[in-house]
């Protein structure tokens, strides 16, 4: 009897499968970036997960004892301590396939508060912690000449909305960044990807300093929004992709959200 040959499905189903690809993960400690910590874990990629709760990172870490999973704290904005991040990880495994920039923070509040403390720490996180992940990572994708770089982004890079706006911009920015970097690295194998999610019910509500607009958006997200799970999802498709398709952007929106 001859042996049947892999057929095109079972050929891509191979190489678009997680197992043991190398992935690196910022804020990892909490909702999305947990949440996809756990779905990759159960897909046995290798991880190396970053954020600044090292108390958590180790937590998720326990809860997978057979999987490959090295916790670092980092702080996304310190340029030093995201190389550091993606120096562990080529220590321990010698190359990576996948970035993932997930930290990210939501204070709220209208222009005419002033709060540029909050304008700087948005900027700082959302913006310059994704470029900094870029950095660390992008000459060692092209040397190899594949690779892949993921960001959360939001529903809030698309649409504009009162009180929002500086978070607005630090989104569109990531937008912006992404595409540039798509047609930038698109013929050295690099794949780009921005998950934008709409409501989700999650930590990030913490960052917003004002009570009152907390709780509002608490409230709002607990009643018609996602679970982090279903963005966690997600990135698992983008990163599961064959190696000819590159899942450049994936908005996503509770079905009862209105912007």
């Amino acid at each position: 009897m001859t042996q049947s040959q892999p057929t095109q499905s079972s050929k891509e189903e191979e190489s678009m499968s997680v197992k043991d690809k190398v992935i690196i993960i910022t804020g990892a400690s909490s909702g999305i970036g947990a949440a996809t910590v756990r779905a990759l874990a159960k897909k046995h990629a290798k991880l190396v997960i970053g954020a600044r709760r090292l108390d958590r990172l180790n937590e998720l870490k326990d809860e997978f004892p057979d999987e490959e999973i090295i916790p670092q704290k980092v702080d996304v904005t310190d340029y030093d301590q995201v190389k550091a991040l993606v120096k562990t990880a080529m220590d321990n495994f010698s190359r990576i396939d996948v970035l993932y920039n997930n930290a990210g923070v939501m204070p709220v509040n209208a222009l005419n508060k002033l709060a540029r403390d909050e304008w700087k720490q948005i900027l700082d996180v959302n913006v310059m912690g994704v470029l900094n992940g870029i950095a660390a990572v992008l000459p060692i994708m092209e040397k190899k000449q594949s690779g892949h770089i993921l960001a959360t982004d939001s529903v809030a890079g698309h649409v504009v909305v009162p009180d929002h706006v500086v978070y607005n911009g630090s989104k569109f920015a990531v937008r912006a960044i992404m595409e540039g970097l798509r047609q930038e690295e698109h013929d050295k194998n690099i794949r780009t990807s921005i998950v934008s999610p709409g409501a989700v019910a999650t930590e990030l509500y913490n960052s917003i300093n004002d009570p009152k607009n907390c709780q509002d958006e608490i409230n709002g997200e607990n009643s018609i929004g996602l679970t982090a799970d279903n963005i966690a999802s997600a990135i698992v498709y983008a990163i599961d992709a064959p190696d000819n398709m590159d899942v450049n952007e994936i908005l996503i929106r509770p079905i009862k959200q209105d912007v």
